[in-house]
């Protein structure tokens, strides 16, 4: 059975393939009605434009208030010295900026004229640390950087620390580093108040917006946005699959077709979801759908309170590199795992295997073949294998690599883990366990 999500009106360029999942075309039918009530719930909050819901993220890309916010903050911070836009923030706080930008920034930087760069300063590590401040210490003035500060509650241990020993570190050689400052957390949360009162540029997301959900709101947009990324690009394909995706019909909605197929297989003991990314540059984004994943499916209770130790186990494989190394596991073990294989089909390069090569008696059939020719055939041997060994898998397919698509995939996956934690009967948007290691680390460090 062939499954595929109908581009309608080509209002998104993502194309999802539901080549092999291994269930009953009515089943799948009969699940996604379940989903109808609340698909109809989720137009209404997109209805209201307001940030009322948990699931009020779906509003973000048409927020025009936060975007004259963010224009203020540019019109302050972006300049023709600023090198580098350094995100002091782990988890929610800079997932999935790293996502955007490694996927379609960072290559940049190797050339001739490199946007600003974004530097990440997430867990407490004294070397990544040192090695970040070396690279700000080799700037002549603090305008050729940006600190941007996020913590949505405020009080994220790491966060903190590793932005007090950065400041410490800068503020001898930059006296006006203060000027270079930009916080984003929660309106009237403790570093709300502390950064108010020390004049740095302060801005606000929606508290009703969980950190994962964050992306598409000043968390996600400062930084890039003064990294050179078109965040209007990028909204504009949130807003393109919100969209596709506020439909009941599941040949039309891509996040509802995936969120049913997952389910089911769920239900029936795939209980680990694989995103097998075929081009490296999207590695960040599977650490984000991780993140997603984990944290909103991932509870001990469902919604009524009923302990159920609840979750689908996300794992992120790179192709080619990890077919040397899990592909025996994936095709020969146990068959606990959905897969989705997400792939752009590079445009082609000056690059080639040579017709005149150096080991011709070695590997038929790749004589000028280009790297993109390479991998296509890759991609269709797994697709080959997975069928041939009787495992579910879907595809992603991507046009291209850009600010646009990226925005388009980061709506899916977020929608589809609301519905899927629908089906699922859990709280997608909270996260109680966590707290669990932050009380211990908080306790251990006052306690010394």
């Amino acid at each position: 059975m062939i499954l595929y999500h109908k581009n309608m009106n080509q209002s998104t360029k993502i194309q999802l393939k539901s080549e092999s999942v291994l269930l009953d075309k009515n089943e799948i039918a009969r699940t996604a009605d379940l989903l109808s009530d609340y698909i109809q719930y989720l137009n209404s909050v997109a209805e209201s434009q307001k940030y009322e819901a948990p699931e009020s993220s779906i509003n973000l890309p048409t927020d025009n208030k936060m975007l004259e916010v963010i224009e203020q903050v540019l019109l302050k911070f972006k300049n023709a010295q600023l090198k580098y836009v350094v995100v002091v923030g782990i988890g929610g706080s800079n997932l999935g900026t790293m996502a955007v930008y490694d996927a379609v920034l960072k290559d940049q930087n190797q050339q001739t004229n490199p946007l600003p760069q974004i530097l990440f300063a997430d867990t407490v590590s004294a070397k990544s640390l040192q090695n970040l401040i070396n690279i700000l210490l080799t700037c002549s003035k603090a305008n050729e950087f940006a600190i941007n500060v996020i913590s949505k509650s405020g009080g994220t241990t790491e966060t903190i620390a590793n932005f007090e020993i950065i400041y410490s570190a800068l503020r001898e050689k930059f006296i006006d580093i203060d000027r270079r400052i930009i916080v984003t957390t929660e309106i009237d949360s403790k570093l709300w108040l502390e950064s108010t009162a020390k004049k740095w540029s302060t801005v606000s997301l929606p508290n009703i917006v969980g950190g994962r959900y964050s992306v598409f709101s000043t968390v996600g947009l400062i930084p890039l946005a003064l990294a050179g990324l078109n965040i209007q690009e990028l909204l504009g394909g949130a807003l393109q699959m919100r969209n596709a995706c506020l439909q009941s019909d599941n040949q039309f909605n891509p996040a509802l077709l995936s969120a049913v197929v997952t389910f089911l297989h769920y239900k029936n003991g795939v209980k680990i979801n694989n995103s097998f990314f075929f081009n490296p540059e999207l590695e960040s984004l599977g650490k984000w759908c991780r993140q997603l994943m984990g944290e909103s499916l991932g509870k001990q209770f469902d919604s009524v309170g009923t302990e159920v130790r609840a979750g689908i186990t996300p794992i992120v494989s790179i192709g080619s590199t990890d077919l040397h190394s899990m592909a025996q596991l994936y095709f020969g073990g146990p068959k606990d795992k959905l897969t989705t294989i997400i792939y752009h089909s590079e445009t082609e390069s000056k690059l080639t295997v040579p017709n005149e090569r150096m080991l011709p008696s070695l590997i038929v059939g790749i004589n000028g073949k280009s790297p993109a020719k390479l991998m296509d055939a890759i991609v269709g041997g797994v697709a080959e294998a997975y069928k041939m060994n009787g495992l579910p898998y879907v595809t992603l397919q991507l046009p291209t690599i850009s600010a646009e698509t990226l925005g388009e995939l980061l709506q899916f996956k977020m929608l589809e883990t609301m519905f899927l934690a629908h089906l699922m009967n859990l709280n997608a948007f909270d996260q109680p366990n966590v707290e669990d290691y932050k009380s211990g680390t908080k306790k251990l460090l006052e306690s010394t």
